[in-house]
């Protein structure tokens, strides 16, 4: 099968241009890549390392999150968070143009690399990732992480097990992932001169929060989007 690619291309303030192309594996949904000797301190594994990370540092020398990030991290190690960028994003199905701030689209970047990292606490967020949505608002984002986790309770019923149907393994992957981007920020501010990477981890860890309140506040307000399944 041909790899699922999503192409993130940058122009920031000044005409400077970042360039971005991540070919993800068909069947794993991992990101491609080569292993590269260039890699700086803060992404070895036992480097502020997260409390919960299941890796071992005589494993795996590196962080698998903090080394696919490198390029991103650079390419905006002297952007400010609140500088505007445009953004265009190709995949096979579209193409999406942004205009918004330095750290919502590199947070965009940065929660789609996260997921296909190879990071453990991370790879629940694959589905979406095969399904990127750039700049998917709050209510989107919540439609699709719902919709991700029911889908996958029909597939865990499928398999013999008890599908979950009050969305308790969703919230308990959410706080699993606000202590990996805690932790995150804390290697970022080792890697970065400016605050934009930071800021973008910052609004990653921010849906991560509030996404148990997102799910009690928003799902009985799209329930009128399925009034035809319940009468």
């Amino acid at each position: 099968m041909p790899d699922v690619n999503i192409q993130y291309h940058f122009t920031l303030e000044g005409g400077a241009e970042e360039a971005f192309d991540l070919a993800l594996d068909e069947n794993t949904l991992e990101l491609r890549v080569s292993e590269s000797a260039d890699l700086p301190p803060w992404t070895e594994l036992g480097f502020r390392q997260c409390p919960n990370c299941p890796l071992q540092p005589a494993a795996a020398l590196h962080c698998p999150a903090a080394a696919r990030l490198v390029g991103l991290v650079r390419g905006f190690a002297r952007v400010l968070s609140y500088e505007r960028v445009g953004v265009e994003v190709r995949t096979t199905e579209r193409t999406v143009t942004l205009d918004t701030s330095a750290q919502q689209a590199v947070s965009s970047l940065m929660g789609l690399i996260m997921a296909v990292s190879g990071c453990p606490h991370t790879a629940f967020f694959r589905p979406m990732a095969r399904f990127h949505l750039p700049g998917a608002s709050t209510e989107e984002t919540i439609y699709r992480a719902v919709s991700m986790h029911m889908l996958a309770q029909y597939y865990v019923q499928l398999a013999g097990g008890t599908p979950d149907l009050e969305f308790a393994g969703l919230l308990r992957n959410y706080e699993t992932v606000q202590m990996v981007n805690r932790a995150f920020v804390k290697r970022l501010h080792a890697a970065a001169d400016y605050d934009s990477t930071i800021n973008a981890l910052v609004v990653l860890d921010a849906w991560a929060l509030t996404m148990p309140w997102a799910i009690d506040a928003s799902l009985e307000g799209l329930r009128h989007l399925f009034e035809p399944y319940l009468t």
